[in-house]
């Protein structure tokens, strides 16, 4: 491709609302327009990076024995009522109504019409085990979208949705799209994990994130580097501590805290260990008021919380129902002397462990040192595993200690089970002329996240560094002076169609601009090859070469340059 045939509009600046790197960065290079609040029409350039993506997908779902159809983004509304999400998905659902009144949605995801699909057609365990998938794109109307294209309202995604006729099969069929992401983001050039997850709003049985590593990650995983294990941080457990409680050696004391509402600032102020300290937080379920006992410097795990008896859900108390249940302000707030008929106690197994420990007193300005179950107040209802792990906590498989990274999710796989094939009655009859549900799998990339990911994961001062796999062109030829010299002109005519005929995906910058302009914005785009045309290097038989993470340019001789391409091409 030629710069001019090909349109690239790039920018000095990013727009002010442009947060992070990626968004910023795709609106420089030109990959991506802003139409409306989470809305962006691809240009060429950004489209290119789709299109590579999309191969990849492609030619890996296909290989795995998956077959692609398209689904309509309009959906009846019927169908999301009859699977009973019509309400509970939420505002995300963007609904709409026809001419003649009738509800339908325009789809974030496809597990009704895949189901309604195979429940028209498909009848007998003969015709199991099946996997469509499709790339389309969705629509979740998020409340504030941001980030560019890492959290838009519209985006494009690979779902996939396999039909089996046992559990055993669809097992099967995970541990074979498991294998094949991992050589989808193996094949994208992109440093991922593979992590254990909660299964969330999709429901089922078990599921497993994707995630491009990058310290601007929204999501903390876990990992050990003895072992296999990874898991999401909502997911990973926190193991009870093997040291036995230790004996009481101090008795309760109630000590003035004056404006010391946080666990640390309580320490500090005490001059105790921040690890000394207990936090209540005071939850509801229903009419029920609960306090979780965490210790001060970890964090409340929300998603575990939730599953357990009488939290599902689960909401945060207000003010006046601590002070209705406690009579006191929150900052203050302990389980010492509560109301047992009134106020359940839960602790975190961290908690359950701890003797001589700090705690609200229920008293304003107030604290208890020297607090121990079992003689200051009654044992915990439940010990429970309800925090985030930290850094340095034992590997729930007993095999090493737990590291922390940020990552970007990129990918999901779910086991749904018979969730929305009991919901829509998708039923077959298996070899016994017995009807039964199916049980289905859910499997979806997010392509156009790929993209603001892998510019999170990989960038510098100078712009974009795409993986070869996925960059917009693989080479590109800079003459300078392109439209003043022929001798220049020539060579770079001849190298481009010679690019062309080695099958190499090339892009001669044959703009009349000055060469800081031409270099700069081949650095933003984030080719990864660069070749420099110039009279004098030609004169001397002498090409310039520099890798789009090389520091310095080098030199070669002209008649190698091919050659010279292919090897690092095959290198990378």
């Amino acid at each position: 491709m030629r710069s001019s045939q090909f349109f690239i509009s790039t920018l000095k600046e990013a727009p002010n609302d442009a947060e992070i790197v990626s968004h910023q960065l795709m609106l420089r290079a030109g990959l991506i327009k802003r139409l409306a609040g989470g809305i962006y029409t691809w240009m060429p350039l950004g489209l290119r990076i789709l299109r590579k993506v999309e191969n990849i997908l492609r030619e890996e779902m296909n290989h795995a024995g998956a077959v692609e159809l398209l689904m309509p983004a309009v959906q009846p509304g019927e169908l999301w009522q009859e699977s009973g999400r019509w309400e509970k998905y939420g505002p995300e659902l963007l609904r709409l109504k026809d001419r003649h009144q009738r509800d339908f949605v325009v789809g974030p995801t496809h597990e009704e019409v895949i189901t309604d699909i195979v429940r028209r057609d498909v009848k007998s365990y003969r015709q199991l085990p099946l996997h469509f998938y499709q790339i389309q794109t969705k629509f979740r109307d998020e409340i504030r979208p941001r980030f560019g294209v890492m959290r838009g309202r519209e985006f494009l995604m690979k779902d996939g949705y396999s039909f089996h006729a046992s559990f055993d099969d669809l097992q099967r069929e995970y541990r074979n799209m498991f294998d094949t992401y991992t050589r989808i983001f193996t094949r994208l050039g992109l440093e991922f994990r593979a992590v254990a997850a909660d299964t969330g709003s999709i429901g089922g049985t078990g599921s497993h994130e994707f995630h491009v590593l990058a310290d601007s990650g929204e999501d903390a995983l876990a990992y050990c580097s003895d072992s296999d294990y990874a898991a999401n941080v909502e997911l990973a457990e926190a193991l009870a501590p093997t040291k036995p409680r230790g004996a009481a050696g101090e008795s309760m004391r109630k000590v003035a805290t004056p404006n010391q509402t946080r666990c640390e600032d309580v320490a500090n102020y005490l001059g105790l260990p921040f690890e000394k300290t207990v936090k209540a937080i005071a939850v509801m379920h229903d009419e029920a008021f609960t306090l979780l006992l965490l210790r001060g410097d970890h964090t409340l795990n929300e998603i575990k919380t939730g599953k357990l008896p009488g939290l599902d859900p689960f909401r945060f108390a207000t003010d006046a129902e601590i002070e209705r249940f406690l009579g006191c302000q929150l900052g203050y707030i302990g389980p010492v002397g509560v109301d047992p008929a009134k106020v359940r106690i839960i602790a975190d197994r961290t908690v359950a462990a701890m003797s001589d420990f700090i705690c609200g007193a229920n008293e304003a300005g107030f604290h208890l040192t020297g607090v121990n179950f079992g003689r200051d107040l009654p044992e915990p209802s439940i010990v429970a595993d309800i925090r985030n792990v930290v850094a340095g906590d034992p590997s729930p498989d007993g095999k090493g200690v737990l590291e922390l990274r940020r990552g970007i999710e990129v990918g999901h796989i779910f086991q749904l089970r018979t969730k929305y094939a009991e919901a829509l009655n998708c039923s077959f009859l298996d070899e016994n002329g017995q009807s039964q549900f199916m049980e289905m799998g859910c499997y979806g990339i997010g392509v156009t996240r790929i993209v603001g990911a892998a510019i999170e994961q990989c960038h510098d001062e100078r712009g974009c560094i795409f993986p070869a796999a996925i960059a917009p062109f693989t080479v590109c030829i800079v003459p300078m002076g392109y439209a003043k010299s022929e001798t220049v002109r020539t060579a770079a005519d001849a190298l481009y169609t010679d690019l062309q005929a080695a099958d190499i995906d090339v892009l001669l910058d044959d703009r009349n601009e000055r060469p800081g302009v031409l270099f700069a914005d081949m650095e933003l785009i984030g080719i990864p090859h660069r070749i420099v045309i110039g009279e004098r290097g030609l004169k001397e038989g002498l090409f310039e070469y520099q890798g789009r993470r090389d520091t310095e340019a080098k030199m070669g001789p002209a008649r190698e340059i091919i050659a010279f391409l292919k090897a690092r091409l095959c290198a990378a």
